[in-house]
């Protein structure tokens, strides 16, 4: 197995073991992994706009808000959160529960290695989340609480690391390639209407192994059909063994490579191998090059809510696109078991309310509701 993938087994192994310590991780009666985080996030009556946001020095501490015309707060602090729409109450709103970001890399006709998924692979699990009621949102959306899915429906954001030549290339006739995972996307969305097309490419310098005029064609065409674009570095290092000049410049030139090629400025960043330099800091920000609205770990368990006390924009967890093997613990943490046991236990899943000013949830869990978010809470 090549060093690259050993140290990246090694370092999610660890995520598995932290996942296990950390407070928040709960196991249910009968030993299923379930929803962990930490808290995260602050007020602000009015909506982000993410891409605005994400540019620099435009505040990339600006707190996310509900994003939608009917998104105004009607109560604060310990005033009565009113009553949930019956349409919302009928599908069983939860817009606390849990969010999956799965995260893929190499995409190939046939795996090759570990962390590989096959186009066959791909293509089933994603025509599995289409027919399970689940709705992309990009990694953006999740990280700003803009969460726009049609009630009853379920968001899930799928996140492609390190732009290899599997994620997108576009033929003769300026389409997405069939074999590729935009090419995937675009056919499941085609065949499942709900399944919205899009997806966040975490991007390396080399970005889909493409020419600098071929890369800005392509970047633009993602942007222009709803896809959202993400800072994985430059090289791709460990972050945490690098001064904070070298991190700077790691994540500093992936951002002037995209803003260069498609003149807009990503909107969160994933961390390689999941690993925070020394000091977050030095990763959230540089006033005048870089900013982003969330950032994004290695991985093995369901994103908390945007609109609960446990959420960390700075510290969003994924989880590895895998079946349930015996490599890393996927028996229980890779998206398969994650997908198997949220259909089990659906009352942990976020189920949206169809409005995207608005959080309904069930009565019962207004403790668990971030207070400021509590003057758009709606309960039933």
């Amino acid at each position: 197995m090549p060093l690259l993938h050993k140290f990246a087994g090694v370092v999610v192994v660890c995520a598995v073991v932290l996942g296990l310590i950390l407070p928040g991780a709960r196991r249910d009666d009968g030993g299923d992994a379930a929803e962990a985080g930490r808290a995260g996030a602050a007020s602000e009556a009015k909506p982000v706009d993410a891409e605005h946001a994400a540019r620099p020095g435009a505040g990339a501490t600006a707190v996310p808000a509900p994003g939608g015309a009917s998104g105004a707060p009607s109560a604060s602090g310990t005033a009565p959160m009113r009553a949930a729409a019956p349409a919302a109450a009928a599908a069983k709103a939860n817009e606390l529960g849990q969010v999956p970001v799965l995260m893929y890399h190499r995409i190939l006709a046939e795996a090759e290695q570990s962390l590989d998924r096959s186009t066959k692979e791909l293509y089933d699990e994603l025509t599995r989340l289409a027919k399970g009621g689940y709705t992309p949102i990009t990694a953006t959306e999740l990280a700003s609480g803009r969460i726009d899915v049609p009630a009853g429906r379920h968001p899930v954001v799928l996140t492609f690391d390190d732009s290899t030549p599997g994620h997108f290339a576009l033929d003769a006739h300026g389409r997405p390639k069939a074999d590729t995972a935009v090419g995937i996307i675009q056919r499941v969305a085609q065949e499942n209407p709900g399944f919205r097309a899009t997806a966040t490419f975490y991007l390396n310098k080399d970005m889909f192994g493409l020419k600098a005029a071929e890369a800005s064609t392509a970047l633009q065409w993602l942007r222009q059909h709803g896809y959202d674009l993400g800072n994985h570095t430059s090289s791709h290092p460990n972050l945490g063994g690098l001064s904070a000049a070298e991190v700077r410049k790691e994540i500093g030139g992936l951002e002037d490579e995209v803003v260069k090629l498609t003149g807009a400025h990503t909107g969160t960043l994933a961390y390689p191998f999941g690993v925070a330099p020394e000091k977050e800091e030095w990763a959230r920000e540089e006033r005048g090059r870089y900013a982003f609205q969330g950032m994004f770990l290695a991985g093995w368990r369901p994103a908390p809510s945007p609109f609960g006390e446990d959420f960390d924009r700075w510290a969003i967890p994924r989880v590895r696109s895998e079946g349930k093997i015996k490599e890393n613990d996927c028996e229980k943490y890779c998206s398969t078991a994650w997908l198997e046991y949220l259909d089990r236990h659906p009352q942990e899943r976020y189920t949206s309310d169809g409005d995207p000013g608005t959080v309904t949830i069930p009565r019962g869990l207004q403790d668990s509701l971030a207070p400021q978010y509590r003057g758009y809470a709606r309960v039933y």
